[in-house]
């Protein structure tokens, strides 16, 4: 399927970073940070033109090739992971920051996911994370038609044990990115620390 949606010249989700990323990349430590499911590249690419040294990791092979292309339209390099999230070793103790912009796994592989993502979180890192939750139901602006690839405030307090929460919350704003993200979403978010 990611294959196939990112094999128009357009980028599926835009150049641009996601807002809520936009706004909040300062929160992770300067270093080394991995981007799941990264897609066409639009965050890795931001993050490495503020410094960071990025890697990205999807499952599409023509999503990543184009995340290249836009890290030398931009200037910058990006190391890219041709990878399925289920079978992906994130390491121990080896990110600085790790980024999860709209990563619809199904609940079971999010949770695994989630407890590789507190363990290899360097102490001081930061996770960041934007998803939809199931109230996106009601929008059909992007994110499927699976409640259970969505996301709650409650699920990240659960399956995140081990990080503190420096922000954690549920709203509906303005997602414009692309044209599978746009209109009004219903989304959680929250930028969590791992302690020293």
């Amino acid at each position: 399927m990611w294959d196939e949606r990112y094999s128009t010249d357009e980028y599926a989700y835009g150049k641009s970073p996601n807002g809520f990323l936009e706004q909040n990349y300062r929160a992770i430590p300067k270093g080394r940070v991995l981007s799941l499911a990264e897609g066409e590249g639009r965050n890795a690419v931001f993050l490495a033109k503020q410094g960071y040294s990025v890697t990205a990791v999807d499952s599409s092979r023509v999503g990543l090739a184009k995340a290249e292309n836009l890290a030398r339209e931009n200037g910058v390099s990006i190391e890219v992971v041709h990878a399925d999230l289920a079978g992906y070793d994130l390491g121990e103790n080896r990110w600085d920051g790790i980024v999860s912009i709209f990563c619809p796994l199904p609940s079971a592989q999010r949770k695994t996911l989630h407890r590789k993502v507190v363990a290899a979180l360097k102490p001081g890192g930061v996770f960041l994370v934007e998803a939809y939750t199931p109230e996106q139901l009601k929008h059909g602006t992007g994110g499927g038609n699976s409640a259970d690839t969505m996301t709650t405030r409650e699920s990240l307090l659960a399956e995140l044990q081990g990080l503190e929460f420096r922000h954690l919350q549920e709203l509906e704003r303005e997602v414009v990115e692309g044209v599978y993200h746009t209109g009004l979403g219903a989304v959680v978010q929250a930028i969590a620390l791992k302690q020293n």
